[in-house]
């Protein structure tokens, strides 16, 4: 077939060009306007190897090959197709597992069905070796990609150079098409925003009735976990030691006997609007357990164009997820009476509404475990949004007509 297919290792390819340009491989430090990196990479396959391109095969790690938001992304483009290996961390660093052979099979596979005249290969590993001989054995064209190393020097096995039929460097000019530094402006996708209602959460002073108890109770200090970037991030020490309701109805007193806290006990809940005192009975208010979830509200109709919408429009952020899930619900209610009944339980989230927020989060990749720990900080941020889409919709309610 005269027709051409390129085969991406992605770790390669982004940890090269955070390397070029941030002057080190953590994808990180880069932001990626895939779309523009895609077609940057079709229409150089074409030109260099005069076929049309039959599609494009991104290889990537995941954790527990969950699709990330940037792979949702990448699989629903045209002539794309993600293959996913596992990303597991061992000695403090992240390394992709069964990337390389997933390559080296789909290669092989690929020149001896004779679906293609030439592959382009944009890798560095030499576990590739056999699978590019294979390829050369069954008449295909081999063209070998490599990112512009940060050193002037090869940032590609020396065997897989020697055996390719073709060879090409992408400079650091085609890198910055569709790749920036984030460190050195000009990004590709608009930088997080800080969210200052969660470091209100995480900063928040224990009321005193609950320091002593949080001291007691409170685990050793251990090194705080890694954050998205890799580096470790700082995590305020109240953040630690700020007890929730259920820590205090669970604190147990002398002799090892549970607190009977009595019926007009008052537990202080943290949010982004300080402490909110609520009673201390721990069952859920009647109202909370008749609020419709959000998939008793949607139509099939609607749950295709939701899902469209995330794989094309919601970036992942958590604060942004929250937002999203809450604008949905609202928007499907038929009794508009349950927003104001869920805006008094603040900031306590019915559980059969929470539950469906954060399993909606999961789908981003969001709440995974790193270092062995949930991502706390992820929570906050997603019940933030959830609660502020919530608020929005109370405050316009209540607003004066004509404003």
């Amino acid at each position: 077939m005269d027709r051409c297919i390129v085969l991406v290792d992605a770790g390669y390819l982004l940890g090269a060009a955070a390397s070029l340009l941030a002057g080190e491989p953590s994808r990180s430090r880069i932001t990626v306007d895939h779309t523009a990196l895609i077609q940057g990479l079709r229409e150089r396959a074409e030109a260099d190897t005069e076929r049309p391109l039959l599609r494009i095969y991104w290889f990537d790690g995941a954790p527990d090959r969950v699709p990330q938001p940037e792979h949702r992304r990448l699989r629903v483009m045209p002539r794309v197709t993600v293959r996913l290996g596992a990303l597991t961390r061992s000695d403090g660093r992240w390394a992709q597992k069964g990337v390389d052979a997933a390559m080296h099979a789909e290669l092989t596979e690929l020149a001896r069905n004779r679906a293609c005249s030439d592959v382009v290969l944009v890798t560095g590993d030499g576990d590739l070796l056999p699978g590019m001989m294979a390829a050369k054995e069954h008449g295909v064209a081999v063209h070998l990609w490599a990112v512009q190393a940060a050193d002037g020097d090869y940032n590609q096995s020396e065997d897989l150079v020697a055996e390719a039929d073709e060879r090409r460097v992408l400079d650091r000019a085609w890198i910055t098409k569709a790749v920036r530094a984030k460190d050195l402006g000009g990004v590709c996708a608009p930088p997080p925003v800080p969210r200052p209602e969660i470091a209100a959460i995480l900063s928040a002073p224990l009321p005193e009735s609950a320091l002593a108890a949080a001291e007691r109770t409170a685990p050793e200090p251990e090194q705080a976990p890694a954050g998205r970037n890799g580096a470790a991030e700082r995590v305020p020490a109240a953040a630690k030691g700020v007890p929730t309701p259920k820590d205090l109805a669970a604190m147990r007193g002398p002799g090892a006997h549970p607190v009977q806290h009595p019926a007009t006990a008052t537990l202080r809940w943290s949010s982004d609007k300080g402490w909110v005192d609520r009673p201390g009975a721990t069952a859920e208010p009647p109202e909370a357990a008749a609020m419709p979830t959000l998939a008793q509200l949607t139509t099939a109709e609607q749950r295709w164009a939701d899902r469209e919408e995330d794989i094309t429009t919601v970036g992942g952020d958590p604060f942004e997820v929250g937002q999203v899930f809450a604008r949905r619900w609202i928007s499907r209610l038929t009794d508009q009476s349950h927003v104001q009944k869920l805006s008094a339980m603040y900031p306590r989230v019915p559980h059969r509404v929470d539950g469906e927020l954060l399993r909606y989060a999961a789908r981003f990749g969001l709440l995974a475990h790193k270092d062995d720990q949930i991502d706390e900080h992820d929570r906050y941020a997603i019940r933030a949004g959830f609660w502020r889409e919530i608020d929005v919709r109370t405050a316009a309610e209540h607003a004066p007509a004509g404003e």
